[in-house]
């Protein structure tokens, strides 16, 4: 069993700035990647980003190219998505996810989910 923590959303105007974090507990040893997913109103659960534990090799989604970044602290178990330029289009729930898998898109192929953190951009 692996748990899954996040925690650093709220309430931002259009460009400012976020970073979430997600620490991961438990039965961590065969996580590969971490990734990154949002839910919005209306919309289905979307990937946003992932990140290879061994390497820090990163993996994101078109509409948040350039704008986040992933990075992980192996030590501390944690993976960070810093988040810049943020539009009001970028408002959701977002969770990180645990995989076995290298950075895939793939909500399918995550295994253990954290508990979600609301991002809501103002315009």
């Amino acid at each position: 069993q692996v748990q899954l923590v996040e925690s650093g959303g709220g309430l931002v105007q259009a460009g400012g700035s976020l970073r979430l974090s997600c620490t991961a507990s438990g039965r961590t040893y065969r996580i590969r990647s971490m990734g990154w997913f949002r839910q919005a109103p209306g919309k289905e659960r979307e990937f946003v980003a992932a990140i290879t534990w061994a390497s820090g090799s990163t993996r994101y989604a078109d509409p948040v190219k350039g704008r986040f970044t992933g990075s992980r602290d192996n030590a501390k178990n944690t993976v960070y998505l810093q988040m810049n330029s943020l539009e009001p289009e970028d408002t959701a729930v977002y969770y990180c996810a645990a995989s076995g898998v290298v950075n895939s898109p793939y909500g399918h192929d995550y295994d253990n989910w954290g508990q979600g953190t609301q991002v809501t951009v103002s315009s």
